[in-house]
């Protein structure tokens, strides 16, 4: 893990948890036909975007904010071998204990195995996008332990045998009713007369859980920051459920990607101003928690820190996707994406949906595991204009398409039909002449959109893919060069400097 005193090698991409079991069209589609879920999702969507909105204008250097994150984050990545040093070395000194996991399969028996060590079989759970990369749950139940989500949102998945479909409202999918019945039909000491109020869920979550955060001897965190200078660790959230779990067991296991360290306390000022922002639209979290090693006789007393790689390093050596370690986990991008509205976070296959996913998850487990997520995108760059810490997706997008494009032309003879076309294509745009005839050519396309005004399935091999999903605009009577010569008399572009 980049090659770090004591640390293990860097871990090989492929992260079984991470792969998508379909392409993304194909889940995508089955998600367009939930008219359902669609209203779901346009709604807490919307609202999401319009509470962003209103708390970013009211800071005058909102732009100076974002530049200083994204200055930080390239800072650190640059260094991130260094800065890891100084972490594990500042919590040790702290009283807590460092472990360093190269994949999932490490990390996963490592914490059975602290877990194990206290005597206990259940954990509860504070979220953690990293536990769910690795499928920590699963590992717990498989060696007996039981591991209780404490998240209201986490619960309602868990409750409903789900899977999340966001990275900051992993329920978002679901409304008010479907989770009432879901508490109604899981929770044993729910009361029959529950209403789908939030008010009453949200209340019946609370007595649900209460009796787990009172037993609990074990509780399993992620971490949105790890201070490398001071050895502290934090969390933010919502309802209460983090600072219950960070205070009340004997023992805290922190799992957290190695992206997610910062040089110093006061680099904290910058991504708590622009966290609670992008994502939940509010000012400030409602609960920041901090705490560094052990204390004793307050809070836990015995801490472990769980350094995950998990394919983190083989982004990092991308020179043009490593920009993906960036990501804060706000989830703005997804609430602005027209594809992620759309689809929800299901069609995406990974733990990390929308464009944050569709240019990480492919770098975590290598492009070919997850190949189909790039193209996931319109490529509008609304994502890049509402990152926190200005990631240029669709540029990453980009990349990982020809990354993938190279890798499917190298290993093949002969060339697909797609690859034909776009051969072909640039042989005519290479040349004024050849491109001036087939705009012109293309007004016989009028013929297929007569009936419709548009141009729907074409079922020619070539063409069926990419029309069964989209209808195409039916092409003018002449093309812009025909309007120009008529407008501006011999206007028409000079054919010269052609290249073959």
């Amino acid at each position: 893990m980049l090659g770090m005193p004591g640390a293990p090698p860097t871990s090989p991409r492929g992260v079984g948890h991470l792969r998508g079991e379909e392409s993304f069209p194909a889940a995508a589609r089955h998600s367009l036909a939930d008219t359902q879920l669609r209203a779901n999702l346009g709604h807490a969507t919307r609202t999401i975007r319009g509470k962003r909105a209103a708390v970013v204008a009211e800071l005058p250097d909102w732009e100076e904010l974002r530049e200083a994150g994204r200055q930080l984050k390239v800072h650190t990545m640059a260094h991130l071998p260094a800065y890891l040093v100084q972490l594990e070395e500042a919590v040790t000194a702290r009283g807590g204990v460092v472990h360093w996991a190269r994949d999932a399969a490490e990390a996963n028996a490592i914490v059975v195995d602290l877990v194990r060590g206290t005597g206990s079989d259940e954990v509860v759970k504070v979220k953690s996008m990293a536990t769910q990369e690795i499928a920590l749950n699963e590992a717990l139940e498989a060696a007996g332990i039981a591991a209780f989500e404490t998240d209201l949102a986490e619960l309602i998945v868990q409750l409903g045998h789900d899977k999340p479909s966001h990275i900051l409202v992993p329920a978002i999918h679901r409304n008010r009713a479907e989770i009432r019945e879901i508490f109604l039909r899981e929770m044993g000491d729910v009361d029959p007369a529950l209403s789908d109020d939030p008010a009453a869920l949200a209340n019946a979550a609370r007595l649900h859980l209460r009796r787990k955060f009172l037993s609990a001897r074990v509780a399993v965190s992620g971490a949105n920051f790890a201070v490398a200078e001071t050895g502290t660790l934090s969390v933010v959230e919502s309802e209460g459920n983090g600072r219950m779990c960070l205070t009340l067991p004997q023992t805290l296991i922190t799992v957290m990607g190695i992206e997610k360290v910062v040089p110093r306390y006061r680099d904290l000022e910058v991504f708590l101003q622009l966290l609670p922002r992008s994502s939940t639209g509010e000012r400030m979290n409602p609960y920041t928690s901090l705490w560094t090693g052990v204390t004793p006789g307050d809070g836990p007393q015995e801490f472990h820190l769980v350094l995950l790689d998990n394919g983190r390093s083989a982004v990092l050596s991308d020179a043009e996707g490593r920009d993906a370690l960036n990501c804060i986990r706000c989830s703005a991008c997804l609430n602005v994406c027209p594809v992620y509205e759309r689809a929800g976070g299901h069609a995406y296959g990974s733990v990390y949906p929308g464009p944050i996913g569709a240019i990480l998850s492919p770098q975590l487990t290598g492009v070919e595991d997850n190949a189909s997520l790039p193209y996931a995108s319109s490529l509008c760059g609304a994502c890049y204009d509402v990152c926190p810490v200005k990631i240029n997706i669709p540029d990453i997008l980009v990349h990982l398409r020809a990354e993938h494009t190279e890798a499917q032309a190298a290993g093949r003879r002969v060339p697909t039909a797609e690859a034909a076309a776009m051969q072909a294509a640039a042989v005519v745009m290479r040349s004024p002449r050849r491109w001036r005839l087939a705009l012109r050519g293309g007004r016989l396309g009028r013929l297929l959109g007569r009936r419709r005004g548009v141009i729907g399935e074409v079922p020619l091999p070539v063409l069926k893919q990419w029309t069964d999903a989209r209808d195409l605009t039916r092409p003018p009577t002449s093309t812009f060069r025909d309007w120009w010569a008529r407008e501006h008399g011999d206007g028409q572009p000079s054919d010269e400097g052609e290249r073959p």
